[in-house]
């Protein structure tokens, strides 16, 4: 791909939708994953603000040392961008002593995972509305349209999505070409909802390569009795998230009533 073209695209279409928006620019979380670090620096680059914001839960230490090494890079290299630290574990701590933890564990962990996310997203609205800014959105093609990797109304609301039509490998190409750090650049994907340093493809069983080829077979009409052994693996784990995530992909039921029962008649 021309990666300095799309990055001029993308850069272009961020600014012009923010002045379409009559904003003063763009608030964003940083997570020290590649793809908060692209998406800021794509931001970064429309001159505009941009506000990055840290919110770490019981965060692994590995996780924070690459946020702030990001945004420590990404400051001096733009007087645009400013950056705070909203420590949101003591909320998360606190909410939990008002619900109930009942329940098998996995499920439990799970949703408590999706809160830390829709926490997250409360307070980049927050600053959002405070500061005249547009949530930017960090979600790439396979999470975001493939198997639906993303929490809904967590990182899965945004007002915009710079890099959805990019896949990860893509994403890492800009990455390079925008001198993301080179920790960034070679972590291991995660989306740090546990505290701990798990990876994306230690909860999914698949690595975003794997997955890029998956939703190229589906692409090209293949099916599960196509492929044998690992890939047949990977293609059923593919389009077990995609079925089970399809409710965040599609816009959202509504019950539509008939005219006849809506008339006084």
């Amino acid at each position: 791909m021309n990666t300095e073209k799309i990055v001029n695209h993308i850069v272009n279409w961020l600014k012009t939708y923010a002045k379409k928006a009559k904003v003063n620019g763009f608030v964003i979380g940083i997570s020290g994953g590649i793809d908060s670090a692209v998406t800021s620096t794509l931001c970064a680059e429309t001159g505009l603000d941009v506000l990055c914001i840290e919110m770490p839960i019981h965060q692994a230490e590995s996780h924070v040392s690459r946020a702030q090494e990001h945004i420590s890079a990404l400051k001096e290299r733009y007087p645009n961008v400013n950056a705070i630290k909203v420590d949101l574990t003591p909320v998360f701590e606190e909410f939990k002593t008002e619900v109930s933890l009942n329940g098998k564990q996995s499920i439990v962990d799970m949703t408590l995972a999706n809160t830390r996310a829709r926490l997250r997203m409360t307070t980049l609205y927050y600053h959002a509305g405070l500061l005249g800014l547009l949530v930017a959105g960090t979600g790439n093609k396979v999470e975001d349209f493939g198997i639906g990797f993303y929490t809904k109304y967590g990182d899965g609301g945004v007002d915009l999505s710079p890099i959805a039509d990019l896949v990860k490998s893509e994403v890492y190409d800009i990455g390079q070409f925008l001198n993301v750090p080179i920790s960034i650049m070679n972590a291991a994907p995660s989306d740090g909802l546990f505290g701990d340093a798990r990876s994306d493809e230690d909860q999914i069983g698949a690595s975003y390569p794997e997955l890029e080829w998956a939703m190229k077979m589906v692409d090209a009409g293949k099916s599960s009795d196509d492929f044998e052994g690992r890939e047949k693996i990977v293609f059923d784990i593919y389009m077990r998230f995609n079925t089970s995530n399809k409710h965040k992909m599609v816009p959202i039921p509504i019950c539509v009533i008939p005219d006849d029962l809506k008339s006084t008649l």
